[in-house]
């Protein structure tokens, strides 16, 4: 239905927690590298519970790769600062969201190389730095999903 793409996600447990959510909504997961774990880490096992068999996910060396393997429909740029509500867009399915590092976020120059409307962010208290990865991955997917309508995800 929908593609994640996290960009050289750090934290195991926040990439566990995202399989499992894929498991569960039917998105696919693609991660790109350096990842900051071994994907088989404890922790992301832990995390992700048995879900790991039932999710899709694939790594990528670049996101140069993963973007071209993924030819999404439409690529949003999720990340702190933008104008741009999430729950404002109409997502479709095939619609990728691209998430960056828990430390850092997306780097500047790959923002200023996406278009004005790819940018959204979710709404928080003025001076916070950000929502948890994995927590802002379920409030984007959800309402993607929710819009619709929980339609089942291909198998």
């Amino acid at each position: 239905m929908f593609h994640l793409i996290l960009l050289e996600p750090e934290i195991p447990p926040n990439t566990g927690n995202v399989i499992r959510l894929c498991a569960n909504t039917g998105c696919r997961l693609h991660l790109v590298q350096p990842l900051g774990f071994a994907i088989d880490d404890a922790q992301v096992r832990r995390a992700g519970l048995d879900y790991h068999a039932m999710a899709r996910v694939r790594d990528y060396p670049d996101l140069g790769s993963c973007l071209a393997a993924v030819a999404p429909r439409r690529l949003y740029a999720v990340e702190t600062g933008s104008a741009r509500c999430y729950a404002d867009v109409r997502y479709e399915p095939g619609d990728a969201f691209l998430f960056g590092r828990e430390t850092s976020g997306l780097p500047a120059a790959l923002l200023a190389g996406l278009p004005a409307g790819a940018h959204v962010s979710i709404p928080m208290r003025p001076a916070n730095r950000s929502v948890n990865l994995s927590n802002a991955v379920a409030l984007v997917v959800y309402e993607a999903w929710r819009q619709n309508g929980f339609r089942e995800a291909d198998a």
